[in-house]
C-alpha cells in the first residue's frame, strides 16, 4: 500500500495533465455512448425517459425500408472514397517523392486544402457545383456551349459529387504521411533500380508501393471508419436529397434527433453505428499493432 502510495504521488503531476483529456473523454465519449446504449431500449417523450421496451426501437430501425437504403448509400460513400479518394494520396505523394526542385511549395499546395476550415470546403464546393447559371462549374459548361448540369440534384451521381469535395479536403494530411514513409526508403534501392534501366513504374511498384504497404493499410481501415460515420457533408450540400438519395446514417440519427424529435431512434441508430464502427476500430488496431511489432 505504502509503495502504490509513493509510486501516486511521484507521478501525481502526470495524472493532472492527463486529467483534462480523461473528463473529456468521459462526458464526450464514453459516457454519451453509454447512455445512449441505455436509453435506445426505452421509448421516450421528447428527451424525457418512459416506459421499457426492450429490442423494439431496433425493431423498428431495422424494417424500415428508408434505413437500408440509406444504410447503403453509406457504403456507398464508402466505396466511392476507397475508389477516388484513396489512391489519390498514394499518387500525389509519389510524386512529391519525384519531384527535385520546388518541393517545399508543392508540399505546402497539396496540404493547403486540410488547412481550410471544413464548414468553407464545404460551402466552396456547393457553389461550385450550384445548379443554375451562376455555379462555377455550370458557367465553364456555357463558356463551351453546352447546358447547365444540375450536379447535386442528380441522384444517381450526387454521392459521387460529395465524395470528390470529401477527397480534394481530406487529402493533404494522408498524401503528407505517405510522403514522409518515402521519405525512409533507401535511396540506393532507387539507385541500383535506375542502373538496372527500371523506369518510373517499375520504381514505384517495386520500391515505392512495398515501403509504404503497412501504412497504406492502416489508412484504408481509418478511411473505411472516416468515411462510414459521415453527417456534415451531406447535411450542408444536399440536406441529404435529391429523394434521400444522398442520406447518410449520421444523418438520418440527426434528423431522428433534432428535426422530428424521435431521440429514442437517433440513439439506435447511433448503436448500430457504433457497433458497426466498432468491427473495423479492432480490426485498425489489431493491424496497428502487427504493423508496429514488425516495424522493431
Amino acid at each position: 500500500m505504502f509503495r502504490v502510495g509513493t509510486i501516486l504521488q511521484k507521478n501525481s503531476i502526470a495524472w493532472l495533465l492527463l486529467l483534462p483529456a480523461v473528463l473529456c473523454l468521459y462526458f464526450f465519449v464514453i459516457r454519451p455512448q453509454v447512455l445512449g446504449t441505455y436509453w435506445s431500449l426505452f421509448n421516450m417523450q421528447g428527451y424525457t425517459v418512459k416506459e421499457f421496451i426492450g429490442l423494439d426501437n431496433y425493431k423498428r430501425i431495422l424494417s424500415d425500408t428508408n434505413f437500408i437504403k440509406t444504410l447503403w448509400n453509406t457504403c456507398q460513400y464508402v466505396l466511392w472514397s476507397l475508389v477516388l479518394g484513396y489512391p489519390v494520396p498514394i499518387i500525389v505523394a509519389a510524386m512529391l517523392n519525384e519531384i527535385v526542385h520546388f518541393r517545399n511549395s508543392f508540399r505546402f499546395v497539396v496540404y493547403l486544402p486540410s488547412a481550410l476550415p471544413g464548414v468553407a470546403v464545404i460551402m466552396l464546393w456547393y457553389l461550385m457545383f450550384y445548379p443554375d447559371q451562376g455555379g462555377l462549374l455550370n458557367i465553364l459548361l456555357t463558356k463551351f456551349g453546352m447546358e447547365p448540369y444540375v450536379w447535386l440534384q442528380d441522384s444517381q451521381w450526387t454521392i459521387f459529387y460529395i465524395v470528390i469535395s470529401m477527397t480534394w479536403n481530406g487529402m493533404g494530411g494522408t498524401t503528407l504521411y505517405y510522403f514522409a514513409a518515402m521519405q525512409g526508403v533507401n535511396r540506393e534501392l532507387y539507385e541500383a533500380c535506375v542502373i538496372d534501366g527500371g523506369g518510373y513504374w517499375k520504381r514505384f511498384r517495386h520500391i515505392t508501393l512495398p515501403s509504404v504497404s503497412g501504412i497504406s493499410l492502416l489508412f484504408l481501415v481509418k478511411q473505411i471508419i472516416g468515411v462510414f460515420s459521415i453527417t456534415t457533408q451531406p447535411l450542408q450540400m444536399t440536406d441529404g436529397g435529391p429523394n434521400n438519395a444522398s442520406m447518410t446514417l449520421g444523418l438520418l440519427a440527426y434528423r431522428y434527433g433534432f428535426v422530428s424529435v424521435r431521440p429514442q431512434l437517433a440513439m439506435t441508430v447511433g448503436v448500430i453505428m457504433f457497433l458497426i464502427l466498432m468491427v473495423f476500430t479492432c480490426f485498425y488496431f489489431y493491424l496497428n499493432k502487427r504493423i508496429e511489432s514488425n516495424s522493431y
